[in-house]
């Protein structure tokens, strides 16, 4: 298929959203430059509502249903970022969200989206709630996927929009990938800017969904063993896929002990607790910093904060860091 978000999409969304989520601040970091060897400026959507990117996307979404639709409830399967940036935006738009889960999820991540306002219930794995999802929808509930919805595409796409004003200039972008619909959108949006930009997009191994569907010419189930829950999605969709190759130069797939490491040095070094798939994208920038000739200038998108500190613990245990 087609990719079937526009600039002008996204354009839409930032007017709808506006006022709903934070512009959140960019700055260049003389600690990431002197490592990368060239000026790096860090956006940090870490510090976003709700932990992440994901609320854009849900706001854009939410807002453009009806009245009556929002009243009939929505349902999702996510087992992290998306789940509770979709509880959070339905309780402040008063509907009701249902979050799919795998059992396998993260307590930490239940109780945020129960805090937000969601009803949690457990599923077999993720290819079991999306099939589940399915049943919901045809209930009455609208099922807001967490990737592969032409609306909360162009809402992550607002990101776009915002670096762009506030970080002009850029040579290099490096984006987390889980299911894809974020590097879509901002992608789509930093394209339309500044088609010189050089786009980079990030996977842990064990969470390479969009490698595997790229290498095969379609969407692969996946079962991720990536510590980087949250880029672990499924499968791609031809949807996603199409953004890829439009928009992405390459993808970098990075070990979880190095999306560690650079989560664990960002904290200590910039005094921001990021998630194992934001601190990947710093990983991937080391691994590539052959690739910026003089006069590069590079944006890290640092995408989300939704991390427990007792998994922090156990990851530096298990891998050494």
């Amino acid at each position: 298929m087609q990719f079937d978000v526009s600039l002008a999409d996204i354009r839409a969304a930032g007017q709808r959203i506006a006022g709903r989520v934070r512009a959140t601040p960019v700055h260049v970091s003389p600690t990431v430059s002197a490592r990368l060897g060239t000026e790096t400026v860090l956006k940090l959507e870490c510090l976003q509502e709700a932990g992440s990117f994901k609320v854009r996307g849900c706001f854009n979404k939410l807002l453009a249903m009806s009245p009556a639709q929002r009243a009939r409830g929505v349902v999702t399967v996510s087992g992290g970022n998306h789940a509770i940036a979709v509880s959070q935006v339905a309780e402040a738009l008063g509907a009701k969200a249902l979050v799919l889960m795998p059992k396998t999820v993260a307590p930490f991540n239940i109780a945020l989206t129960e805090a937000a306002g969601g009803t949690v219930e457990l599923c077999e794995d993720a290819i079991a709630a999306f099939a589940k999802a399915d049943a919901y929808a045809a209930g009455g509930r609208t099922n807001v996927h967490s990737y592969d919805d032409p609306l909360i595409i162009a809402g992550h796409g607002t990101l776009g929009l915002e670096l762009a004003e506030q970080a002009s200039g850029l040579t290099h972008l490096f984006i987390s990938i889980g299911g894809g619909g974020f590097a879509a959108g901002v992608g789509a949006a930093m394209k339309a800017l500044n088609p010189d930009l050089h786009i980079i997009g990030v996977e842990t191994e064990g969470a390479t969904t969009m490698t595997e569907a790229l290498a095969a010419g379609k969407p692969v189930p996946m079962r991720p063993t990536s510590i980087a829950r949250t880029l672990g999605a499924p499968f791609a969709t031809e949807r996603t896929m199409a953004a890829a190759r439009l928009f992405l130069d390459e993808i970098v797939v990075v070990p979880d002990a190095e999306a560690v490491r650079e989560l664990v040095w960002l904290l200590q070094n910039e005094r921001v607790l990021v998630e194992p798939a934001a601190a990947c994208v710093l990983a991937a920038a080391l691994l590539r910093r052959e690739m910026f000739g003089a006069g590069a200038k590079v944006g890290l998108i640092l995408c989300g904060s939704n991390v427990a500190l007792d998994d922090l613990e156990t990851w530096r245990t298990r891998f050494g860091v």
